[in-house]
């Protein structure tokens, strides 16, 4: 196997931002131990009253041996309009999986986050569970993941103070290949904090891709997500919709 898996988007979006990252989306489903990953830049350019400018890049690598599976995760994003930062934030995410049957793993989970348009100052993250495969068929996949993370939370809303909490992290998957040219992935997060279950956040992340010809293929992405207490003057719902080309190389 190649040492990384090269993915290039060309797409164009609207975009808003997900809170909640889909580590679904960073599994590259092989069978080959070894390194692969992928890398991604974006940029986008556009004049209406004033000029826009957004750079985004993301770093993709995943480690697979035996029973044992490591996943790395680095996106940054920046926005500028009229020369003016507008929009700017990161995460990091760090995860390990042990599978120890068949269809039964346990993670474990560290992630750091800030995002200024959601005015999240940091947020940092470190989790632990069990991820159940629920079907057998290569054609049609199911997973489930039931989670318990520590949440430390610093907002720049100049009203909410520190938090310091549990939460639940549950999510399903599926994947499914109808045909070779053709798959779907979605995966629903459901994030309540333990103290306190009217305080949560909900988040799906769909993606529909084509195969066009060979490694090439036309992507389709659609985030949405929901948080019921977010920073004070940020709504409580917020979605990203994204179409691009898809280039990959084992």
């Amino acid at each position: 196997m190649k040492p990384f898996i090269f993915v290039v988007f060309l797409c164009f979006s609207i975009v808003l931002n997900a809170q909640i990252l889909n580590v679904e989306s960073l599994r590259k489903v092989t069978d080959t131990s070894g390194f692969s990953g992928s890398t991604t830049l974006d940029f986008a350019l556009k004049r209406t009253t004033n000029d826009f400018f957004t750079l985004s890049s993301k770093i993709h690598f995943q480690y697979k041996m035996n029973k044992h599976l490591a996943l790395f995760k680095n996106d940054v994003k920046l926005q500028k309009i009229e020369g003016e930062s507008f929009e700017n934030g990161g995460i990091t995410h760090l995860r390990y999986n042990y599978r120890f049957a068949r269809r039964i793993a346990w993670e474990i989970f560290t992630q750091g986050q800030y995002n200024k348009i959601s005015f999240i100052k940091f947020r940092g993250l470190l989790g632990t569970g069990p991820r159940f495969k629920l079907t057998k068929s290569e054609n049609y996949k199911f997973y489930l993941g039931t989670l318990v993370m520590y949440e430390y939370e610093e907002l720049e809303d100049n009203v909410t103070p520190v938090q310091r909490d549990f939460r639940g992290s549950i999510y399903a998957s599926f994947s499914l290949y109808p045909i070779k040219t053709l798959s779907l992935i979605s995966t629903t997060y459901y994030q309540p904090r333990l103290s306190q279950f009217g305080d949560y956040r909900v988040s799906n992340e769909s993606s529909l891709l084509i195969d066009v010809y060979k490694n090439l293929a036309f992507s389709i992405n659609y985030t949405f997500t929901f948080d019921s207490f977010p920073a004070e003057g940020i709504p409580n719902s917020q979605y990203d919709f994204a179409t691009g080309i898809v280039y990959s190389f084992d």
